[in-house]
């Protein structure tokens, strides 16, 4: 495969890496699009990072003050010795829009990402304009879907340079999208000697009882009001259409869209139709 830079996805567009205080955590975020604009924060799965919306922002930004952030714990934020459950997620998020003047914005998550989305518009429901569930986690309890996430992300940060590269191939439908330079960017986060400390910590929500009390039902799906969309694939490795429809079927006056060919970040696989879908949500 030739040569491709993360970064290309971005060089037509001014942006900014920057860091904010968000509650006592330095939070790494990339922003682009007018500040004035409405916002659109976007947030990425567990053990990942902003990158892995890197080929979404040049489009979004057109329209909204687009910011992708790694949130607790993640890529190159602080990793404090908290519990990595959905209220620590969730305040987190809260004090990162805090800290940046916004009052309200949409959020597009997806996999645990879209689980904070999800409990965010539950809990803060003032904060959120419209939601894209994305893949999202913490609806299922799947052990083999659970065990597999916990091995092979320790794995990667156990030894990041043998096994990050499988790591996110397990994500794609097409593991040949996952560039080397894709794999050095999570490679440099994983070899952080926070991360090694952390991880175990984030990995809780793979586990029985700290996922049950923090599993997303119908009774609280039900209780979210802002317009959302129910995005799923058809080679999805963690949950099927079905669920996906399951999920969009608890949410009152949801939408539900399935993209084909795609496996867990269907925003980076096929970012074309994955945008377009995206915005014509957003914007309608």
């Amino acid at each position: 495969m030739t040569y491709q830079s993360l970064w290309s996805d971005v060089h037509r567009i001014a942006f900014r890496q920057d860091y904010i205080d968000a509650g006592g955590v330095k939070t790494r975020f990339i922003q682009s699009g007018r500040t004035e604009a409405p916002v659109l924060l976007f947030l990425h799965g567990t053990g990942g990072h902003a990158e892995a919306f890197l080929r979404n922002i040049e489009a979004h930004a057109k329209h909204f003050n687009t910011i992708a952030l790694d949130y607790l714990g993640h890529g190159w934020t602080d990793k404090p010795d908290v519990a990595y459950e959905l209220p620590a997620y969730c305040q987190h998020l809260i004090d990162f829009m805090n800290a940046m003047g916004i009052d309200k914005a949409s959020i597009c998550g997806e996999s645990m990402g879209g689980w904070i989305a999800a409990a965010l518009a539950i809990d803060y429901p003032e904060r959120v304009e419209r939601l894209i569930l994305n893949t999202m986690g913490g609806a299922t309890m799947i052990p083999k879907v659970m065990q597999t996430v916990i091995t092979n992300t320790m794995a990667a940060v156990e030894d990041p340079a043998r096994f990050t590269r499988a790591r996110l191939e397990w994500l794609m439908a097409d593991p040949g999208q996952v560039t080397d330079d894709l794999v050095a960017c999570r490679q440099r986060i994983y070899e952080q000697p926070s991360m090694r400390e952390a991880m175990p910590k984030i990995l809780c929500l793979q586990e029985e009882i700290p996922r049950r009390r923090n599993l997303m039902t119908e009774d609280k799906m039900s209780k979210i009001t802002a317009p959302t969309l129910v995005l799923w694939t058809t080679k999805d490795p963690t949950a099927s259409p079905e669920i996906g429809r399951k999920i969009a079927g608890w949410i009152p006056n949801s939408k539900f869209v399935v993209m084909e060919n795609c496996g867990h970040w269907p925003q980076y696989e096929d970012p074309l139709t994955y945008n377009r879908i995206s915005l014509d949500f957003l914007l309608g």
